[in-house]
């Protein structure tokens, strides 16, 4: 926490950035780090800011895509391959989606941080989890059917969107919103700017 002080009390402190002795009646802001005359302060500062603002511009928007969709594919297909090796479906486990997701786009673009990388993160990240939701389903219904006898092949590609919306519909629980809810918030928050504090 940083607050600003008019008296400083002190015989020795210095201003951790220049090493100027701090006399009384200097001003200054003490920070959890120590203390730092006011000039110094503002320009630390003013650099922070500068370096923050960088964080969002000149974003490389097909990188970014990039990173997101691999992240997306990626998280669909572990969700995927550990159903199959377990026969159970963690929807924990498709948390891994939006983790993968947004740190994709912060990865291939080289730490780019912004509200529309959020926004692309979520949109992805939603899109991956009913893919990834469509294959475990997908699955499940394959061995349920296998074991009734009946040797269906479902394809793995879907061939309409009702056909898609149909099998992720399927066995629909209220915690696959929860689930759905958690990998949106990790898209979300993994791309978000880096704010000063106050």
């Amino acid at each position: 926490m940083m607050e600003p002080v008019d008296d400083a009390n002190t015989g020795d402190i210095r201003c951790l950035e220049c090493s100027t002795a701090i006399s009384e009646g200097v001003a200054t802001v003490r920070t959890a780090r120590g203390v730092f005359c006011a000039d110094c302060f503002a320009r630390l500062k003013q650099q922070a800011q500068q370096v923050l603002a960088a964080q969002s511009e000149n974003i490389d928007f097909a990188r970014a895509l990039a990173g997101a969709l691999l992240g997306g594919i990626g998280g669909a297909v572990v969700w995927w391959g550990v159903t199959i090796a377990t026969h159970v479906s963690f929807g924990l486990v498709a948390i891994v989606i939006g983790v993968a997701v947004g740190k994709g786009i912060v990865m291939l673009t080289g730490g780019k941080r912004a509200q529309s990388l959020q926004v692309m993160s979520v949109v992805v990240a939603a899109a991956a989890y009913a893919v990834g939701t469509y294959l475990t389903k997908r699955t499940f219904i394959l061995e349920y059917l296998h074991r009734q006898g009946k040797l269906v092949d479902l394809p793995l590609v879907p061939t309409s969107p009702s056909y898609f919306f149909g099998v992720v519909s399927a066995g629909f629980h209220a915690f696959d919103l929860v689930f759905l809810a958690i990998v949106v918030h990790q898209a979300w928050k993994i791309p978000a700017p880096v704010r000063l504090p106050g």
